[in-house]
């Protein structure tokens, strides 16, 4: 346990300094707008304060999330892209690779760059989502997840949308983004996630407290 929290202090300090070099000096420290958590965070975090010291952040965001549907698209290169076992000269290769579809932005190629010399490449779909988050806070966007064993159809989503925006999950001046997740275990219901609050009401969820009952029981 400590030596992975030492671990993710030493790739974000060597992630930060690797940015800050590139950076344009600004009048005060940056601070994400919301406190992340893991080496995944450390990462993302670090990301977005070399992104607004070089007002990059939108470039930034867009050359991740093109980035991302191409690590779904190819599941070869997303398997690859996580080996522990690749030498510098792979890195490199597959650097270049998926940087022909996050456009060439300087930003993400350092931070690809500090993360295979860390061999974390393998994080790179958290970074990214981790990075969506600070981006989505720094927008004054809340994220709503809704999780359902098949997929919803918008209008479904459009209802949902428009009671989460009436909630007190939401407030004055704050654009509610909605996500549909499938996962099929939870067999049926929804799992409705805001910002850090979990509403489960899947059926596997009640199943789950009628067994516990019964075995209470017994």
């Amino acid at each position: 346990m400590l030596s992975a929290r030492l671990l993710a202090r030493q790739a974000s300090r060597q992630t930060v300094r690797t940015f800050a070099a590139a950076a344009a000096p600004t009048k005060g420290p940056v601070k994400p707008p919301v406190a992340l958590f893991g080496v995944d965070g450390n990462y993302a975090s670090a990301l977005y304060t070399a992104c607004v010291k070089t007002s990059t952040l939108e470039a930034a965001d867009k050359a991740l999330q093109q980035l991302k549907a191409t690590l779904a698209k190819d599941k070869k290169l997303s398997t690859i892209i996580g080996s522990p076992t690749l030498n510098a000269e792979e890195k490199s290769a597959i650097i270049n690779e998926v940087m022909k579809a996050a456009g060439q932005d300087k930003a993400v190629k350092n931070l690809l760059q500090v993360m295979a010399d860390n061999n974390r490449l393998g994080l790179v779909n958290g970074v990214i989502d981790k990075f969506s988050t600070l981006m989505s806070a720094h927008k004054g966007e809340i994220q709503a997840t809704i999780t359902s064993a098949q997929p919803l159809d918008q209008k479904t989503l459009t209802r949902l949308q428009t009671a989460i925006s009436k909630s007190q999950f939401v407030g004055a001046g704050q654009s509610l983004k909605v996500e549909n997740k499938v996962n099929p275990e939870i067999i049926g219901g929804l799992v409705v996630e805001v910002a850090d609050r979990t509403i489960d009401l899947s059926i596997s969820s009640k199943m789950a407290k009628m067994n516990k009952l019964l075995t209470d029981a017994l």
